[in-house]
């Protein structure tokens, strides 16, 4: 890994977090970035978790749900204290975590986010979620993202 580190991938060995890094060869025309990630790594659709940034209240907050559902809006903006939530602009999501669409990672941000991981989570030893760029997933145990991003556990994906 020396030279490729990301931000997510440097915070979890500074804080001596036990995790897996998985890199695949990511296919520029890949439809689904979690999708691939999971076919690629041979992995069940409910244990690898793509990282969503939405809007809630008109402030950025960060979804984290499995591949195979959908971030559920009305259940994010409850979990994050708000009203009203909707998809924040890709531009908008790149600036304030750092990382690019696709590679965003639930930790590791460059801006500090509320973080709402899907309840979900809690039935695995180790999920999977982005490493912090296309092609590279992190596995750890869901408790330790949850304490590393300061993170609520709630129901927020749908089907």
């Amino acid at each position: 890994m020396a030279g490729k580190g990301t931000p997510a991938t440097v915070l979890l060995v500074k804080q001596k977090v036990p995790h897996q890094v998985h890199e695949y060869a990511h296919d520029p025309r890949a439809a689904s970035y979690g999708t691939e990630a999971g076919e690629a790594l041979g992995l069940p659709a409910e244990r690898v978790f793509k990282t969503l940034v939405a809007e809630v209240d008109g402030a950025l907050t960060v979804g984290v749900v499995p591949v195979g559902g959908q971030l559920d809006l009305k259940a994010l903006a409850a979990a994050a204290g708000g009203k009203k939530a909707k998809m924040a602009e890709v531009t908008a999501a790149e600036r304030a975590t750092g990382y690019v669409a696709g590679g965003i990672s639930p930790l590791g941000h460059r801006k500090r986010l509320p973080v709402v991981v899907d309840s979900s989570a809690t039935a695995f030893e180790t999920i999977y979620c982005s490493g912090g760029r296309r092609g590279l997933e992190i596995e750890l145990a869901p408790a330790e993202l949850v304490r590393l991003a300061g993170a609520t556990v709630a129901p927020i994906a749908g089907p």
